[in-house]
């Protein structure tokens, strides 16, 4: 499991180097709305406001999601410090969940 989790971490900053990775709740938010985002990582100790904002959107706009890494490991990963983030690009969004299955 350990290892999934850096291989999904190790994906998403090559997805990030790749441009195929927003960030932001604005940007990721209307990402979804347009059907342009296809997997949301959202991380765990993002605000109760944050979670319940973007579940609901993820769920009513049928884009999957991830909530078991920490802000941290996520800004980590991708450079970048933020609590969201949208892939962009369905090859990577189908690698993500797979991985996410194999736990």
């Amino acid at each position: 499991m350990q290892e999934t989790n850096q291989v999904i971490l190790n994906l998403l900053g090559l997805a990030r180097r790749a441009g195929q990775l927003t960030s932001g709740e604005g940007t990721v938010l209307k990402n979804i709305q347009t059907n342009k985002a296809k997997f949301v990582f959202l991380a765990s100790d993002a605000g109760a406001a944050s979670v319940k904002k973007f579940t609901d959107k993820c769920k009513f706009y049928h884009v999957p999601y991830d909530q078991h890494f920490m802000r941290e490991q996520l800004s980590q990963a991708t450079g970048q410090a933020r609590t969201v983030f949208g892939v962009m690009q369905s090859g990577f969004a189908r690698k993500f969940e797979e991985l996410m299955t194999m736990e």
